[in-house]
């Protein structure tokens, strides 16, 4: 019949009933359990996100932006819906033709940029290495290609050298500018970016003039070719009103038919008006070509942005924080849910079935026996003994179990620097200050820390009194008027532990249990010696002491299951070390 309860240094906790699926629901003690264990990972990842995002916002090179916004007037006619997608169609293709490589071109030549290394690079990026390679492309020149055709490749070198540098440029342009429809309006916003405020700006007033040259370039050039074959169609009308007016003056001359006459006056009529009309018409032309007019005109033209627009410097680090802080939840739950350490009560209570599991904290003070049990002394003062937090609570616990015949109870650890002497030595105190007669003895062979400590220079010990019971009364160092230490002596071949278990020596627990109402054994940590497994099954009772935060759970498993199978009864277990903030 064993109890779910775990003591902590302050008061017992109840353990919750397991769910019926085997998993207990999420608590909001579980949550705050688990920031309080892990805050440690998010603060580390949060941390190293922010150190990395502060670095590259330190170090990138800043980037301005400056626009410049023209409006264009569209030369549409017909029907409003029909204006409104003339006007739509007109406007994209403007923004097309802004895009162009004629006009961002001329932007790079007439601002020098394929000389300016922020824009040629003469070393391709690693990435454009790649995407090279993926596409399989050479960066070397096709010399088999040239020489086949022709054209010496130290000839060919520097022209092709130009125009890759060119086009180079021209690539880099592109993606450095922004060109928009604000709205729904006839307005279009031209942004350039570039690493100095002046720069940006030039660039975006360039490009905006080298649309406009474009734009009025175009019309020019459709004007001419309309000028062109006005000319042409002038021609032919002209040789036409030059017959019909002949034809018409030579039927004057003569005249037989009224009728007929009076058509060639009328086809005389209409070729000379169709003339006029086509010069008017080229003589129009020739002006639109003189005197260009572009569709498009600056409204608002580039100033010098105040601040950087790239690096966004606060976007950065919050997109930054963010990320850290789900990295590191996302670490931290992959640390929780793969840690197998113990760190809390419940992990051992639940897979081992133990009566009780106790929580003691990392006390600020010294424990060394030497401190407050001066061997050889007599003294029972011990108003100024330091009790561990939450040992009291265990001490507690041991005196209950005495009530029920547990007068044997070996201390084990399952890994060495658990504190198992410790804890052994201070409920043998905890047990005296009771009035309770108790015996502390050393059996920890592989570490005998309570005989260095309390009885350093002591020449009998348990070793001796394995082989002459009577020397009990004097190898057993009286501490106090009701606590007495039996050192470990000096050991040979076999360990004590060991030679209790077989019931041949000198030494019997039912005579000690006649003397003493409690007693305590100090036994050899678990992983360290087989000390446990051979004298736990003669105890009353064994406590498995394990180190918060270090020890395994499946270590300590092991441990219990492997005590059980000797024999032994396992009292309970005791998470040492425990923090101070696992008792609030």
């Amino acid at each position: 019949m064993t109890s779910s309860t775990i003591f902590s240094g302050v008061s017992p906790i109840p353990l919750a009933a397991a769910a019926p699926g085997g998993n207990s629901p999420l608590t909001l003690r579980d949550m705050l359990f688990f920031l309080r264990m892990r805050w440690l990972w998010v603060l580390a990842a949060t941390f190293a996100f922010l150190a990395m995002a502060g670095t590259y916002v330190l170090t990138a090179d800043p980037t301005f932006v400056a626009s410049t916004q023209l409006v264009i007037v569209p030369q549409v006619s017909g029907s409003e819906a029909q204006r409104a997608f003339a006007e739509d169609a007109f406007i994209e293709g403007q923004l097309e033709i802004a895009r162009s490589s004629d006009v961002v071109g001329g932007t790079v030549r007439a601002l020098g940029l394929d000389t300016d290394p922020d824009f040629v690079d003469q070393t391709p990026s690693l990435q454009d290495r790649a995407k090279n390679w993926l596409m399989g492309i050479s960066s070397e020149p096709d010399t088999e290609s040239q020489e086949a055709a022709g054209t010496g490749p130290r000839e060919a070198q520097p022209h092709a050298e130009d125009e890759r540098i060119q086009d180079r440029a021209i690539a880099t342009l592109l993606n450095m500018i922004g060109i928009r429809r604000v709205g729904s309006s006839t307005i279009i916003e031209i942004s350039a970016a570039a690493s100095t405020p002046q720069r940006a700006v030039d660039i975006a007033d360039m490009l905006a003039r080298q649309y406009i040259q474009k734009n009025i370039a175009m019309k020019a050039n459709a004007s001419r070719q309309y000028s062109e074959w006005l000319e042409r169609f002038v021609s032919e009308q002209q040789r036409g009103l030059a017959e019909a007016a002949s034809a018409l003056a030579s039927f004057t001359s003569n005249p037989r038919d009224q009728f007929k006459l009076a058509e060639l006056q009328s086809a005389t009529d209409a070729r000379r008006s169709l003339y006029e009309n086509t010069l008017n018409q080229l003589t129009e032309a020739r002006q639109r070509i003189t005197y260009p007019v572009s569709d498009a005109t600056i409204v608002s033209r580039a100033t010098l942005p105040l601040s950087k627009a790239r690096p966004r410097s606060t976007l950065i680090i919050a997109f930054a924080a963010a990320v850290g802080l789900g990295v590191g939840l996302a670490l931290a739950m992959i640390r929780h849910v793969g840690d197998r350490r113990i760190i809390r009560p419940h992990q051992i209570a639940e897979a081992s079935g133990l009566p009780f599991v106790t929580l003691l904290a990392t006390s600020r003070k010294t424990h060394l026996p030497t401190r407050f049990l001066p061997a050889g002394t007599g003294s029972s003062s011990t108003a100024a003994y330091p009790v561990i937090p939450g040992m009291a609570e265990l001490s507690a616990t041991v005196v209950g179990l005495r009530r029920k015949r547990r007068v044997v109870i070996g201390i084990v650890a399952v890994d060495p620097g658990s504190g198992a002497s410790t804890i052994a030595c201070e409920l043998a105190v905890l047990s005296s200050r009771s009035g309770a007669h108790t015996l502390l003895i050393d059996a920890a062979a592989q570490r005998s820390s309570l005989s260095k400590s309390i009885a350093p220079h002591s020449s009998t010990g348990l070793v001796d009194v394995l082989d002459n019971g009577e020397l009990i009364q004097t190898a057993a160092l009286p501490l106090t008027s009701t606590l007495k230490f039996l050192p470990l002596g000096k050991v040979e071949a076999v360990t004590p532990a060991i030679r209790l278990s077989s019931r041949r020596t000198q030494l019997s627990f039912a005579d000690l249990k006649k003397e003493f109402d409690a007693i305590f054994i100090d036994i050899s940590a678990f992983s360290a010696s087989p000390d446990a497994n051979a004298i736990a099954p003669e105890l009353d009772g064994v406590l498995v002491v394990t180190s918060h935060g270090r020890t395994s759970i499946d270590d300590t498993l092991r441990v219990i299951d492997t005590l059980r199978n000797v024999g032994a009864e396992i009292l309970g277990a005791v998470i040492n070390h425990a923090p101070e903030r696992m008792h609030s």
